[in-house]
């Protein structure tokens, strides 16, 4: 018979004595379990102890958590959090230097405890804190356990950031100014100065004119990675929280720093390899760096702006005012406007009388005219060659410059997401990004001069507009997706992919389509299903033994806490535990946290989760919803909840959990691995008939023989 679910059988322990096996009563006071367990042991004020766990992250056992203590759980009998408060808060009064050193030493080690914290911070313990700051009396090991317990003590969010003193402040940017600091301590006040800068307003204005983009910079270029991490970290919040036009002046201070080659060289292209944190920096550095066209990209062309106007004519003028033979100030007006406006047709305006008309649309808007300039004035040559090449063509055959730059700039807006808000997990940059000034406009030169070359290739012409863009958009699309290091290579491998590479893929494409349409080809995909999602869960299965790296996320910044789960071999017991940065596969005994696969009883994902429900609605989260799952289990329905690194892993961590709970896999990457290897093993079976075509019907069946008296002799077979 199971016991009833409001108990559960667990080991307490205590140093020197031997442990006691217990059926804990959830309904039972927690002030009542631990005078049975003082009682135990002789032990006297039992208000004096409370309960842990005894691995993990030990945390203190109170009447609000007690719930999720589960079936063979070992807790250990210790001192209470108040009590450990107080002794913590006279030790690091001690005038007695080792006696401080370790009691700061485990307040930064309690301080993750929420109990624990609620009680140091009711002490005052935090003014304690503040004066170790403040007075500047300590350095090295003491100010490190210092800032790393108050760390600690903030993210409960008991105490407000903008209730910190001006005095702490300056002692923290002094730490992060200084040239003679310990490491470990400028790691601190960097993360410390993170966590301000997005809490208000006023703090954000103190660190940005406490702490110089200059000295970020400097913190840049050391070779400590975690003090360039914490660096780059305080960069990005500082970019994250300014003010547009703020955001624009210190992005271009930046890029006078030449801050994208050093990154590219000595970030991207270093021996060690590039962190997951530091990965996503880099993109929301790039997202930010591209939603500074934005505006420019949002805005329509005013035809009543006399510069607007000008920029107008004076790409008109890059291209033709060398060929006229006489000077247009010699025209009537009517003459000179007849002019202007054939100029304007034969560099592809569709509204060539006003041609203020085609950027009227938003997007692109006033970014299409800037890369039009930008392709005249930095590329004359190429651009006189666009324009003159098509313009003297009378076969209808012409490429429209203007017409297919508007249209352009707006696929590369859309494949670029500029415009889009910055995703919180996302860890896509572009290499080649990093590598070049002015990347946007440079990208837009080398695909303008694409769209020429692919347009003659297809021989198109003015009906066939959208079709060569479609076909502009696959080249540029596959060729991104190869993550080329720099331009030159982009460009290299997006010509390479010219329009006949392209009626090839699309080619393939469709003979493999119509062959998989047959009626004997799709029976025979129905008969190979079963056995290759067979294959597909035990591939899950492998991979969640494995196991996978998660990072904690709150509402409030992105943590930089880890943590990991991975399944048992006998896909009966998932582990989890916390590890710290830069461990890759932890060993299962180190997981010290476990679910029994029995105990599970449902998976969530997306809104339906907990802890998405718990954050706010914004297009912020819009990616933690896309990669949030959680497993409900036990009797109680706790949740474990996860926020996937990649889109990939979500699927493969959702089929694989579909899998232990005895449900279908329905993930979209359990469509794609399956329809790829339907796709090789149809190939593998189809061999023998290439060439051959398959009837839609089977062939008829003989008629029996008149008689079956029919036989082979084996007495005559050789001796």
């Amino acid at each position: 018979m199971p016991p009833p679910k409001d108990v559960v059988k667990i080991a307490i322990q205590m140093v020197g004595a031997i442990p006691q096996l217990i059926e804990l009563q959830q309904t039972k006071p927690l002030a009542s379990v631990l005078k049975d367990v003082c009682d135990a042991w002789s032990l006297p004020n039992a208000e004096h102890y409370a309960l842990q766990y005894a691995d993990g992250r030990q945390t203190y056992i109170t009447e609000s958590n007690r719930g999720e203590i589960k079936n063979g759980s070992i807790l250990r009998l210790t001192t209470s959090p108040d009590q450990e408060a107080e002794r913590l808060y006279n030790g690091i009064r001690s005038n007695n230097v080792d006696v401080k050193t370790d009691s700061l030493k485990k307040l930064a080690s309690l301080s993750q405890d929420v109990t624990f914290a609620q009680e140091f911070i009711n002490r005052n313990g935090l003014k304690l804190i503040f004066c170790i700051v403040e007075e500047g009396n300590d350095s090295g090991e003491i100010l490190a356990h210092t800032l790393k317990a108050f760390m600690e003590l903030m993210e409960h969010d008991f105490v407000s950031w903008e209730t910190l003193s001006a005095a702490f402040i300056k002692k923290i940017v002094s730490y992060v100014n200084m040239n003679a600091m310990d490491a470990s301590v400028q790691q601190l006040s960097l993360s410390i100065l993170e966590n301000m800068v997005p809490s208000s307003r006023l703090l954000f204005d103190l660190v940005k004119k406490e702490v110089t983009v200059d000295r970020l910079l400097t913190h840049l270029q050391v070779t400590n990675a975690q003090l360039q991490l914490k660096a780059m970290a305080l960069l990005i919040a500082l970019l994250l929280a300014a003010t547009d036009s703020e955001r624009r002046d210190m992005m271009e201070y930046l890029r006078e720093k030449n801050i994208r080659q050093f990154i590219h060289k000595n970030i991207i292209h270093s021996p060690e390899p590039l962190g997951d944190e530091m990965a996503h920096y880099l993109y929301v550095l790039q997202s930010v760096s591209l939603n500074l066209y934005d505006r420019r990209m949002r805005t329509s062309m005013d035809p009543y702006s006399q510069e607007q106007r000008e920029l107008l004519q004076s790409l008109r003028q890059a291209a033709f005012e060398s060929e006229s033979e006489a000077p247009t100030s010699n025209f009537s007006t009517e003459r000179r406007r007849s002019l202007c406006a054939k100029e304007f047709r034969k560099l592809g305006f569709t509204n060539n009388s006003n041609p203020a008309e085609d950027l009227r649309r938003a997007p692109p808007g006033l970014l299409a005219l800037d890369n039009m300039l930008y392709f005249s004035r930095h590329t004359p040559n190429a651009y006189s060659r666009f324009v003159l090449e098509n313009s003297s063509r009378e076969d209808k055959h012409e490429c429209p410059f203007a017409r297919s730059s508007i249209q352009l700039t707006l696929i590369l807006c859309e494949i670029l997401h500029i415009g889009e808000p910055c995703s919180e997990t996302a860890q896509a940059f572009y290499p080649m990004f990093f590598g070049q000034d002015h990347f946007f406009e440079e990208l837009f030169c080398i695909c303008i001069q694409l769209v020429n070359k692919t347009w003659k290739e297809m021989r198109a012409t003015q009906e066939d507009f959208d079709k060569v863009l479609q076909v502009v958009r696959e080249q540029i699309t596959r060729t991104l997706s190869l993550k080329p290091t720099s331009l030159e290579l982009f460009k290299t491998r997006v010509n390479a992919l010219n329009y006949s590479e392209i009626l090839k893929l699309r080619q393939t494409e469709r003979l493999h389509q119509e062959e998989t349409l047959a009626v004997p080809v799709l029976e025979l995909r129905e008969r190979l299903k079963p056995e290759l999602l067979e294959l597909i869960r035990q591939q899950r299965l492998l991979r969640l033994c494995e196991g996978t790296l998660f990072r904690k996320i709150s509402s409030r910044r992105r943590q930089d806490k880890l943590w990991y789960c991975r399944l048992s071999p006998n896909h009966k017991v998932l582990h989890y535990g916390d590890v710290e940065e830069g461990v890759q596969s932890p060993p299962i005994e180190s997981l010290t946290e476990k679910i029994p696969v029995a105990d599970m009883k449902a998976l969530l994902v997306g809104k339906e989760c907990p802890h998405t429900k718990e954050k706010s609605s914004g297009k912020q989260n819009k990616d933690v919803l896309e990669l949030a799952f959680s497993i409900v289990y036990d009797v109680e329905e706790y949740c474990l909840n996860f926020v996937a690194p990649t889109r990939y892993e979500f699927c493969l961590w959702t089929d694989g959990l579909n899998v232990l709970l005895g449900k279908e896999m329905t993930s979209e990457r359990m469509q794609t691995d399956l329809d790829v290897l339907l796709s090789m093993e149809l190939k593998l079976r189809l061999l023998d008939i290439e060439n051959i075509s398959i009837p839609d019907t089977p062939p008829p069946v003989p008629k029996p023989p008149s008689n079956l008296n029919f036989c082979y002799d084996f007495s005559h077979a050789e001796q």
